[in-house]
Formats: C-alpha cells, structure tokens, sequence
C-alpha cells in the first residue's frame, strides 16, 4: 500500500492579535522518525493539533498527499496523536482504552501492548484516572506505539517517566519502528536522550520552522570554538555565530555555518561540533 506524504502547507494560527504558528510549511516522509524541538511556548502542541485536526488553523492547510485532512475521517484515521490530554471519563479503565483504539483505527495489537503495560508494571483492568502521571504516559505511549495508524504523533511522550521506563519506550519505539516501519514524531524536551533516535529534525521558534533538515546535516555544521576571548573573536569573525559566553579571558562560541576552510585555527582555539542539545540552544537562545 502507498503511502502520501503528510504536508503541512503555509499553516498560520492566531488567537485574537497573538500568532502562535506562523506560515508554517513542511512535509513529513513515510517511514521516518522525526523531532519536533522547541521552547516552551513555541507552538508544538498547537501545531500537532492542528495536523490532527483538533484545533483548526487561521490559514493554510494539512494534506495527505492530495487530500485535505480538514473533516476527512478517512485521511484522519491514519494519523495519531498522543498529547498530555486526557480526555477519558474518570471511570474508564485501560482495558476500555485498548478497545476504543481497536475501534477507531482498526487492527489493533492487543498482544503486544498487553505485553508493554507487563512491563510498566500496569494492569488491564487499573482506571486510568487512578494512576500516577508516569504510569498514565506509559498507558498513552502503549496505545501509541500499537495503534494502526501511519503518522503517529507523540507530544512529550516521556512525561513523568523515569530513567528507566524512558528507556524501555525508546527500545520498544525502535523495536515497533523496525518491525512495522512508519512515521513518528517526537515532539519533547528531552533532546540529548532521543539525539540517536530521530533521523530529521524541526525546530518551531517563535511560531516558525528555523531548522528542517536531518540530524547529521545539521550537527555537521554545528561547531563550538573556544580559547582566548581575543583568539575567538578573531576566528570566528565573518561566521554565524551565536550563544557566545565568556569567562575571564576563556570565550566559547558557537557556530552554524561552515567553517573557512582557508583560515588558520590558532593552538590556542579548539572547536567541536555541538551536539543535538547544545545546537539547540545556541539555535533558539539569541
């Protein structure tokens, strides 16, 4: 079965004079892992319900390749979203959770999610409302990873998760990644934890798309120079630089750019590449 590309065409959202996403555009592939960074208050959230139709846009449009997802339950059935929300009864236990996923999307994987919540350390029968905030997440990102949908949308999937069970829903998303491969999203804080997950990276800032690109295009022009404040200036003069600080006489500075290949780095000056979290901050900080 072919599957569209999900595109999100010059999508704008405003609440009264306040523009929460701006012109945004992208598209995402099939069969990809995705992260969508950002500060708190840039827009993710917002934008993730907006694909999914939850909130609708001032302007612009979500496509499935040719078709509107706009009150299209057919296009919409392809796409999920896990989101902090909870928009269950009180009541609901995590056995009806399972089922309204099965009814909705159709061919759900009972098997494997009841052996996801084993490990959790979650029972079927639990209410939802009577779990705490790390084991609700781990009920969330169960029915995300076995729901049958082609985009799955995960906004802060990690949330009250320890260190551990964070690390048993990075191997199980690879794990369901690589036995049923289809597109994620990951839209979260965490960035030095899933820097080896994602292929390609969005970065949302102040309501627009400033990096669309993979990790590894990115993060290979992503540099840290640091010596003496004086040597620093001189080097990186004429680059794009950003997030500098300084100490005493030390300076460090980060770049995003490519580097002259023709100017002499003095002994004193070291760069290294950033990695995702620090390319990050130096992106979103100035």
């Amino acid at each position: 079965m072919t599957v569209n590309e999900l595109m999100i065409n010059h999508v704008t959202k405003r609440y009264r004079r306040h523009t929460v996403i701006d012109e945004v555009s992208f598209n995402l592939a099939p069969a990809k892992i995705y992260g969508l960074l950002g500060r708190n208050g840039a827009g993710k959230s917002t934008l993730l319900n907006i694909i999914t139709n939850r909130i609708f846009p001032t302007s612009g449009m979500v496509a499935m390749g040719p078709q509107n997802v706009n009150n299209n339950d057919e296009e919409l059935g392809k796409i999920y979203l896990m989101s902090e929300s909870n928009m269950y009864p009180k009541t609901t236990r995590v056995k009806r959770m399972l089922a309204d996923a099965d009814r909705f999307y159709g061919k759900f994987d009972f098997a494997n999610a009841r052996r996801m919540l084993g490990q959790f350390g979650i029972n079927e029968k639990d209410r939802f409302s009577n779990l705490s905030t790390g084991q609700k997440t781990a009920v969330k990102i169960t029915i995300a990873l076995n729901v049958n949908a082609q985009y799955v949308l995960l906004d802060e999937p990690t949330l009250g998760l320890d260190v551990n069970y964070r690390e048993t829903f990075y191997r199980e998303l690879l794990r369901t990644y690589s036995e049923k491969p289809r597109t994620f999203v990951l839209s979260t804080h965490l960035i030095s934890e899933v820097q080896q997950l994602v292929e390609d990276v969005l970065i949302l800032h102040e309501g627009k798309i400033i990096v669309n690109e993979p990790v590894e295009e990115l993060l290979g022009r992503a540099f840290l120079v640091s010596g003496p404040a004086q040597l620093v200036d001189e080097y990186t003069a004429g680059q794009t630089t950003t997030d500098s600080q300084t100490i005493g006489n030390l300076k460090e500075t980060a770049v995003i750019g490519e580097l002259d290949a023709l100017r002499p780095i003095p002994d004193q000056v070291q760069i290294k590449h950033l990695d995702l979290q620090r390319a990050f901050t130096a992106l979103t900080n100035h």
